[in-house]
């Protein structure tokens, strides 16, 4: 009998497995988490015991679908030769992010091992120097929030709704506890302790103490190019007897690195996969450099040239020696050996061009301005200190110069209004002055940046 023979239905776990136990929480439930963190989850050998309660990054909109279905979805596997739909079932509890009783509940849990956070680079709410910005206005609320009300504030921001959670452990007399961010953030681990140290010293000064005895903060590298679920991708999933909404679609390559310690235990991701190790640095620049780096290139440069996907820039000749001009500069500032930069290159080709995965450019582009800075600038100093032009990164950097402009994909910029304003200008002004914003004050390396904005601009090839 076809799939076409039964009538389509919704994933559920209509094969009898209970819903795990709550063990860990998680903030800012997207599809990428849904198909990597999850999927880890859903295949490690001691799943049953590993149940995960997901909170949205907003209220529950988009995620209602998910909650109807108890949390099971289906995730659909696109390689280039046809689809692999499997049935996760990882999730226990699914609330909005504004379910702050939900929120307070979960934490209540003395089982519960630790907590993760997918809620994109501005989500962190970093001023510059890359701490606290507490000049935010909604973080100067939830400060506020937390020092008047305690563990019934009300709070709207992550690192307020992580404080808040870990003062539920404090006053439950809880250890032993991890924060596990999951963003393409250097020192992702780093970074989340000194933000939620520093609202913590903002709120209580006992509580950033009481955080450096319990809480460890894992720093961890993720890889799985996700898109969203397009009506096509909906449709061709019914056809098969499966009528998901709340569907997930990606791409067969994943990778998950992780570096410290988990004080109370975590599911046996290693067994399907993850790898666990003492020093991340390496791996975490060979991914945001090389993958997000070239996202970020081809986001902002490739819609310029009439293209909307990866798959169609990637094709395109003249962008595709964009992007190997920009690897050739990125890897000579990884200390891993030749060969696994030149395999980890051409995986990345295949990727990118698998016609099954439409990632759209404009959903890369958004936030440029907390990506370009950790993604494109470090290479772009490395090489000019080395004496080298740096074209490679100029270009992405002209590019995006050029997308603030108004050209190419739209401006989605939570934190982009300064660079918006400057690139109003000129481009004569404009490169000169955002380049000065992200260090790199060089006259020679401005008109370079100028002259590579004016090729993009022209199509010139």
């Amino acid at each position: 009998m076809t799939d076409d023979a039964h009538a389509a239905r919704r994933p559920s776990r209509a094969d009898g497995r209970p819903a795990a136990p709550v063990r860990s929480v998680h903030l800012g439930l997207g599809n990428f988490f849904r198909a990597h963190q999850c999927w880890f989850t859903e295949h490690a050998p001691d799943a049953a015991d590993w149940g995960i309660a997901a909170f949205t990054g907003m209220a529950l909109g988009p995620a209602q679908d998910i909650a109807d279905q108890d949390g099971v979805y289906t995730l659909v596997v696109q390689a280039a030769d046809g689809d692999v739909p499997e049935t996760i079932s990882s999730l226990t509890e699914v609330h909005g992010s504004d379910e702050l009783d939900a929120w307070r509940r979960v934490f209540e849990l003395p089982d519960l091992a630790f907590v993760s956070t997918t809620v994109t680079e501005a989500g962190y709410r970093r001023s510059a120097d890359g701490g606290l910005d507490q000049s935010d206005p909604e973080v100067v609320a939830d400060i506020a929030k937390l020092r008047a009300d305690g563990l019934g504030a009300e709070v709207t921001t992550a690192p307020g709704k992580l404080i808040l959670a870990l003062m539920v452990r404090r006053e439950k007399g809880f250890g032993g506890f991890t924060v596990l961010p999951c963003d393409n953030v250097p020192d992702n681990g780093e970074m989340a302790e000194r933000v939620l140290t520093e609202m913590a010293q903002a709120v209580d000064s006992g509580l950033s103490g009481w955080i450096a005895e319990n809480i460890t903060f894992v720093t961890t590298m993720v890889d799985r190019i996700t898109p969203r679920a397009t009506d096509a991708d909906l449709d061709a999933l019914r056809a098969r007897g499966i009528d998901d909404p709340a569907a997930v679609v990606t791409e067969p390559y994943l990778e998950w690195v992780l570096s410290g310690e988990f004080r109370a235990g975590r599911p046996r991701w290693e067994e399907v996969g993850a790898r666990f190790v003492a020093d991340i640095v390496p791996w975490e620049h060979r991914k945001l450099w090389l993958l997000n780096g070239s996202h970020s290139l081809m986001a902002y440069a490739a819609p310029i040239r009439g293209h909307a996907t990866v798959a169609d820039a990637i094709t395109d000749p003249v962008v595709r020696g964009w992007v190997e001009e920009w690897w050739d500069e990125a890897c000579r500032h990884l200390p891993l050996p030749e060969a696994e930069l030149t395999a980890y290159r051409q995986a990345l080709v295949e990727r990118f061009a698998n016609p099954r995965i439409r990632h759209l450019l404009a959903q890369i582009a958004a936030d440029g301005s907390q990506k370009v800075p950790i993604r494109i600038v470090p290479t772009a100093q490395g090489e000019l200190a080395a004496g080298r032009p740096a074209t490679g990164a100029l270009r992405a950097i002209a590019a995006w110069v050029l997308h603030l402009s108004g050209k190419g994909a739209p401006v989605t910029d939570a934190q982009g209004a300064a660079y918006v304003e400057l690139a109003a200008q000129p481009l004569e002004r404009a490169i000169p002055a955002i380049l000065a914003t992200l260090g790199i004050d060089d006259a020679a390396a401005a008109q370079r940046c100028v002259d590579l904005a004016g090729e993009i601009e022209n199509g010139d090839d």
